[in-house]
């Protein structure tokens, strides 16, 4: 009987001691867990920041399509992801942003720049940037989401860059205080604002005008003082960023497209679960689609804009001269592109 009542009394105390510890949470924690941290964000991955840099400022539908990006993920990503979004070049210029990428300096996660701006790290990187290659959006958007850029994309992983979306800049065209630009013969001698990108600045001479490259962040400042004649931009940037204010002239060129490439640190990427790639990646797709309708709409509107409250004078010259002078520029990076790719571009053109 003494054995019997002494096994009683232990499941008694066993049975006790169990439901207290199931009751009582952990010090300091609701409901035992630890704190700032439930089951389902441990399932969707660890906790990480990305930083995005961009050249414009915030009212650029890059820069819209940015906070679009950030309100996806954050919420889907319950938190475990923040972004931060850094506008107007302060992680950077463009060049300073891709380098940051290609040497995995930690100070950018995401940039978004000019395709071609990446060319100092794969010269094939150019080709979407060739003059008067697209005539309106919809062809443009189609050959940035083509098998052709894709490949050449592949291959700036090795470079830790991973691109996720194409965003839309526009089509560029150029600005100035003094000269009205109707033929290439007025590009004669103009000392005129670039990226530093081979592409554009290879075009601006093939109309006879000498270009500087410059980061856009000081570029407002140079036109006010007269350091240059002129610059080259989108009607979005054109007017997002006040460049009427320090420029008398329009000139809607459309002389070469600017297809942007929303693209990650490869060693960031590899830092995220799938769960978290998955998200990221299909809001970098939705931040797109945002961000091209805004950029079309805005170059509809904008026009009008700069000739009625920017008080620029628009002039809209026959673009033949202009495609004509610049028909050459494609061979002068023969050697980049390789024969075979430009045989793509050439065969993408004749079936779209």
């Amino acid at each position: 009987m003494k054995k019997v009542f002494a096994l009683i009394i232990c499941a008694i105390l066993i049975f006790t001691t169990c439901a207290c510890t199931k009751q009582t949470p952990e010090a300091g924690t609701p409901n035992g867990q630890e704190s700032g941290v439930s089951k389902t964000d441990e399932a969707i991955g660890p906790e990480i920041t990305l930083k995005i840099g961009y050249s414009t400022n915030e009212e650029d539908p890059r820069g819209l399509a940015s906070e679009k990006f950030k309100e996806i993920v954050e919420e889907q990503t319950k938190g475990t992801i923040n972004v931060e979004i850094y506008p107007a070049g302060q992680l950077g210029s463009d060049a300073a942003l891709i380098e940051a990428l290609a040497i995995d300096s930690g100070t950018v996660d995401v940039i978004i720049s000019d395709a071609s701006n990446f060319a100092t790290y794969e010269p094939k990187m150019g080709i979407s940037s060739l003059p008067f290659l697209f005539n309106d959006f919809d062809k443009a958007w189609a050959f940035m989401d083509s098998d052709i850029v894709a490949e050449i994309e592949e291959s700036m992983i090795d470079n830790n860059m991973r691109v996720l979306s194409h965003f839309c800049n526009g089509f560029r065209c150029m600005t100035t205080s003094k000269v009205k630009i109707n033929s290439p013969e007025d590009m004669k001698g103009l000392l005129i604002r670039t990226p530093e990108n081979p592409v554009i600045m290879a075009t601006m001479r093939a109309l006879g005008a000498n270009p500087q490259p410059l980061g856009f962040s000081e570029v407002y400042m140079a036109l006010k003082q007269g350091t240059f004649d002129g610059q080259e931009n989108p009607i979005p940037v054109i007017y997002n960023n006040k460049l009427y204010e320090v420029q008398s002239y329009l000139s809607i060129t459309n002389h070469i497209y600017s297809g942007m490439c929303f693209t990650i640190a490869e060693s960031t990427w590899k830092k995220m679960s799938p769960a978290q790639q998955e998200i990221v990646a299909a809001a970098a797709k939705e931040a797109e689609a945002y961000n091209r309708e805004l950029n079309k709409k805005m170059t509809e509107d904008f026009i009008t804009k700069l000739e009625t409250e920017g008080g620029m004078t628009i002039i809209e010259p026959e673009l033949d001269l202009f495609v004509e002078a610049t028909r050459g520029v494609a061979a002068g990076f023969s050697d980049s592109y390789g024969k075979e790719l430009l045989d793509k571009l050439a065969k993408w053109q004749a079936n779209n």
